[in-house]
């Protein structure tokens, strides 16, 4: 028969208090306390945690042994007796010996914030690679914490922080888990090796690529599935969609383009879980146009669309043709409206009004056309007009001769790639 106290345990849900330390070192920085605790709120519920309460603190430095002062401990094992809590969420992250001494002292399930976005991940990762990435982000996170997290594996079957990898691997020693690491890494350089090629076919077929990036919940999957029709899992909550999508897009010229919507990104995104969703992520880099999806509505627009900013410099993406798009205007005060930028790569938009839609397209065929050119093509040379075909739409063309002159409407960027074979043959 199964045990039924783990049984039990399993089912239970967490109920948590959350804790978040301001030290001088954090207020310098410039981030918004306030905010990033209203996110882990978010967070937690997502997870499928209940939130009982919050506590925060305001320190010089973070204790070296709890993280909070020991006085803040000792307020956390109180609220948490008198709330029946059996977890504590931390904004920030912590060390296997903090994690360790805390859940020692207090009896609770210790878990941060960035155990939190993993434990999200893995319960959405539902593809093979998407969960080959989820596994290596956490076991690459839990490996130098394994001293701290021993505990609390032990004494609880399930819920937040246990999810992924699982119990029996993580009390194995490390050399284990490092053999594991490796073993998902050479799975990983596979995928990645398939979606490569994947992109070089599609490149070479002279398909465009137009990435959707963005603030998690800024409204990404609900813009791809008006703009393409496309079947996809929408809901008002962070990270919705983690496995990228890619969907054909038609402009009113009706030429196709590929529309890819990516993982969201979120301000201390795991450094783990950026180096594993490196190939995921690098659809935006890969891609002839990025669309910056923003939530117009939010009161933090503009320091989420920092954040996004910060990761696709990270990921060498910054100089990437982009339009922003300024989401969920129907959300939007007049106020808010008036404040948002406007002009050239700025659109004010609603996923649900047709309008928006067509003037999306619009601008996306803009931003792909560029400048009509005429070659003079000897007859024989087959190889420049395949190059042709490939990075522009030919409008006309004519014969002279032994010659074919085309006229073609070259895509922005494409001509500088791929264009240096055509120079010598380029009429004024």
């Amino acid at each position: 028969m199964a045990n039924s106290t783990h049984d039990t345990q399993t089912e239970m849900q967490d109920k948590a208090v959350l804790v978040s330390l301001i030290t001088d070192e954090v207020k310098r920085s410039g981030i918004n306390t306030e905010y990033s605790l209203d996110e882990l709120v978010k967070l937690a519920e997502t997870a499928g945690v209940e939130v009982l309460s919050v506590l925060t603190q305001n320190r010089e430095t973070k204790d070296s042994k709890w993280f909070i002062g020991k006085g803040k401990v000792e307020e956390l094992r109180a609220v948490a007796e008198e709330l029946g809590a059996n977890t504590a969420i931390f904004d920030q992250e912590l060390s296997g010996a903090q994690v360790r001494n805390l859940e020692e002292s207090l009896d609770l399930k210790i878990i941060d914030r960035t155990q939190l976005i993993l434990d999200i991940f893995a319960q959405r990762a539902k593809t093979r690679e998407g969960i080959i990435q989820v596994e290596l982000a956490q076991l690459s996170y839990l490996l130098p914490r394994l001293s701290g997290h021993g505990k609390n594996l032990s004494r609880l079957g399930g819920g937040i922080g246990t999810r992924g990898p699982g119990e029996s691997k993580l009390e194995t020693d490390r050399r284990h888990i490092r053999d594991r690491i490796s073993d998902l890494k050479r799975q990983l350089e596979e995928v990645t090796r398939h979606r490569y090629l994947h992109r070089e076919r599609r490149q070479k077929s002279g398909i465009v690529q137009v990435a959707l990036v963005g603030y998690t919940n800024a409204g990404k999957s609900t813009l791809l599935k008006q703009l393409t029709a496309a079947d996809v899992y929408i809901e008002n909550q962070l990270f919705a969609t983690l496995d990228p999508t890619s969907r054909t897009m038609e402009l009113p010229s009706g030429k196709e383009v590929i529309l890819t919507d990516t993982v969201g990104f979120i301000q201390n995104l795991p450094h783990d879980l950026v180096a594993s969703f490196r190939a995921t992520l690098e659809e935006a880099n890969e891609a002839h146009l990025i669309l910056h999806v923003v939530d117009a509505s939010s009161d933090m627009r503009d320091e989420q669309m920092k954040v996004v900013e910060t990761i696709l410099q990270q990921l060498g993406a910054a100089d990437k043709p982009q339009i922003v798009l300024f989401n969920k205007k129907d959300a939007c005060t007049p106020e808010q409206l008036e404040m948002l930028p406007s002009g050239e790569g700025y659109l004010k938009i609603s996923s649900f009004d047709e309008g928006d839609l067509l003037r999306i397209r619009e601008l996306v065929q803009e931003h792909l056309s560029g400048d009509t050119l005429r070659f003079r093509i000897p007859a024989g040379r087959g190889d420049l007009t395949s190059v042709l075909y490939r990075i522009g739409d030919v409008l006309l063309t004519e014969y002279d001769g032994n010659d074919v002159i085309y006229e073609v409407e070259i895509q922005r960027g494409e001509y500088e790639k791929y264009g240096h074979a055509l120079s010598e043959f380029t009429e004024a």
